[in-house]
């Protein structure tokens, strides 16, 4: 790739419903790219497959001392952003497949609107506490973004739907992504919302 192709390349946002961690990046990661003329691609990915099947590790918050970790993390995150979520860490987990289903649904047949179905998905589930482990509470929160809840709920339900979402995530594995958030910058991975002041010094430096 020349260097002005790479310049203005789109950065790849890969993220997981469930992972607070992808939610704080949601809300940074266009701007930061914008500051560098760069466009931002969203990619809903699933943990439960990059994590739990091929990696064959446990859920991160399970993990002795890494979950207490984890937990303090989110906290202080949220004190520094002055971010109030209803949704606490060891709230259970949804099953966050049928939110990657509406998303890449909606990113196949409704090209340019994924990132507002994505927002009000993140908004719901985090910042209302609200459960979207099926697909009817998917679809209705995906209403709040203009969406028809019962068209989408249909869809989501479809084998071709579960398709592209497996085909999604089998992409994301390809490229060697495993958490959320997981930036794509110029053919290098960045993992953790942690990493973007380090992905905001590589635009502006132009890599290293």
């Amino acid at each position: 790739m020349s260097t002005a192709a790479t310049k203005s390349a789109p950065i790849d946002f890969y993220f997981d419903f469930i992972s607070p961690f992808g939610y704080f990046a949601s809300l940074r990661i266009d701007a930061l790219a914008a500051r560098h003329g760069r466009e931002v691609e969203w990619h809903s990915m699933l943990l439960g497959v990059s994590v739990l099947k091929v990696m064959g590790s446990k859920p991160l918050l399970s993990v002795p001392l890494k979950g207490d970790y984890l937990r303090r993390d989110v906290a202080r995150y949220k004190r520094r952003h002055g971010l109030v979520l209803a949704r606490k860490s060891d709230d259970p987990m949804m099953d966050s497949r049928w939110c990657g289903r509406a998303f890449h649904w909606v990113k196949a047949h409704l090209p340019g609107r994924e990132k507002a179905l994505a927002r009000a998905l993140y908004h719901a589930y985090w910042v209302e506490g609200r459960d979207l482990g099926t697909p009817q509470a998917a679809a209705a929160a995906a209403a709040a973004a203009g969406f028809d809840a019962a068209l989408l709920e249909e869809e989501i339900r479809s084998d071709d739907t579960g398709r592209l979402l497996r085909s999604a995530v089998e992409e994301s594995m390809k490229r060697g992504v495993f958490g959320s958030p997981t930036f794509v910058v110029d053919g290098e991975l960045f993992w953790g919302v942690d990493t973007l002041p380090t992905v905001e010094d590589w635009l502006t430096r132009g890599g290293w």
